[in-house]
């Protein structure tokens, strides 16, 4: 198999959330546990930090990771989904896994994961593991795929367990309350663990404190940490939260005997994309006209992102809008602007709502554009009709977005 079949394989074969929706969510752990035995228990080889959230896990993750590398560690880190490659999931110290890793992992073991019937996600948190084992990294930083508690990548036991904050998102799964989420996200919370809140709110803090009383955990607050608070270069307004969990993050691992000094953290900070390649947070694609792609794709995360939106000057909006077909329209449509101009469109996945129906529950909330076939048209169309002074987004998916870049 070449890198082609073997990734057509992993995609097609075996469900992924990402792609097709519940039809590839576990509701327990005995299939990753399985491949560890499997693998000879690769996450025991090396020590890792958690990170779990509706929001922000993804920077919070990467921003750990590029402080860490300025500090002199050799560093893993395992995130998703992937935007442009597939690799973009696994990466020590900033360079993706190669291709022949991906190949050989599939070839060794691929009559296991046939029997055992492993899902895209668990097959992929185990190469990871592997890697970041034969790589010998000095810490990998692990980000949830979704949730916590039946999350595939569960299993570690990390130095500390972060997460950034609670909202709405995968109901279907986690819950449709605040606290029913709170308490899968926080089944990431180990014994005698340190574990570091982003945020929480008062239907979520009775759920983290319980859990970590039950577990002897001592509990940090992002919001608690009162030392200076250093830019980075992710320059969505929404990032000033996601810096203070991460400080409050580094000072913790500091407490254990990490050496990260000032200007390992400043300059990591800095450097977060240089350093870890991480991409389609507020990123600027284009000038005149001014062109900006972000993943935000619920609720919370659109609030900040469109809050930014409204803050930035142009003499014209357009956005370039596709959502999945699982998204609850009610609670993201409502807080796009009126004023702009729409190019309704559908990712190539097949859990991308339709450009027809999206654009007639647009006109409910007086979003009005034409629909488009692909990704590329729309955005085609939009910077044809985009003037020098105007401004050109382009969201509401991570698929989209990732069809762009």
């Amino acid at each position: 198999m070449n890198y082609k079949k073997t990734l057509d394989w992993l995609f097609s074969r075996l469900p992924m959330y990402q792609r097709v929706g519940k039809t590839a969510f576990k509701k327990n752990l005995t299939n990753i546990i399985a491949l560890s035995e499997h693998l000879n228990h690769p996450e025991k080889k090396f020590k890792s930090i958690h990170v779990a959230g509706t929001n922000g896990k993804g920077s919070t993750s990467h921003m750990l990771a590029s402080i860490l590398q300025e500090a002199g560690y050799k560093v893993g880190l395992y995130t998703s989904p992937h935007l442009k490659d597939f690799r973009e999931r696994i990466k020590v110290n900033g360079i993706s896994i190669r291709k022949n890793c991906v190949i050989n992992f599939v070839k060794r073991n691929k009559s296991f994961l046939e029997k055992q019937d492993l899902s895209f996600f668990e097959m992929t948190v185990g190469m990871a593991f592997e890697h970041f084992a034969k790589q010998k990294v000095d810490l990998a930083v692990i980000e949830v795929g979704l949730g916590g508690r039946l999350d595939s990548t569960n299993i570690i036991l990390p130095e500390i367990s972060v997460i950034t904050n609670i909202g709405f998102d995968h109901t279907q799964f986690l819950g449709d309350t605040l606290a029913e989420i709170a308490f899968e996200k926080a089944g990431i919370i180990k014994a005698n663990t340190p574990v570091v809140i982003g945020e929480s709110n008062i239907e979520t803090l009775p759920v983290f404190k319980k859990i970590a009383q039950q577990k002897k955990s001592k509990i940090y607050y992002a919001e608690e940490y009162t030392k200076e608070i250093y830019p980075s270069d992710l320059k969505g307004s929404y990032q000033k939260h996601n810096i203070k969990t991460v400080l409050q993050s580094i000072a913790i691992l500091k407490k254990i005997d990490y050496k990260i000094g000032v200007t390992s953290i400043k300059t990591g900070l800095l450097n977060v994309v240089k350093n870890t390649g991480l991409q389609g947070r507020w990123q600027l694609l284009g000038t005149k006209p001014t062109i900006i792609c972000d993943i935000a794709h619920n609720k919370e995360g659109l609030q900040y992102t469109l809050k930014q939106l409204s803050n930035t000057e142009y003499k014209q909006l357009h956005i370039v809008l596709g959502v999945v077909n699982d998204k609850n329209l009610d609670t993201i449509l409502q807080l796009f602007p009126k004023n702009a101009t729409y190019y309704f469109c559908q990712a190539q996945v097949p859990r991308a709502l339709d450009a027809e129906i999206l654009q007639q529950e647009g006109k409910r909330y007086s979003l009005t554009g034409a629909r488009y076939s692909s990704v590329a048209r729309a955005f085609k169309e939009a910077k044809n009709n985009a003037k020098p002074t105007d401004m050109l987004y382009i969201g509401g998916s991570t698929f989209v977005v990732a069809e762009i870049l």
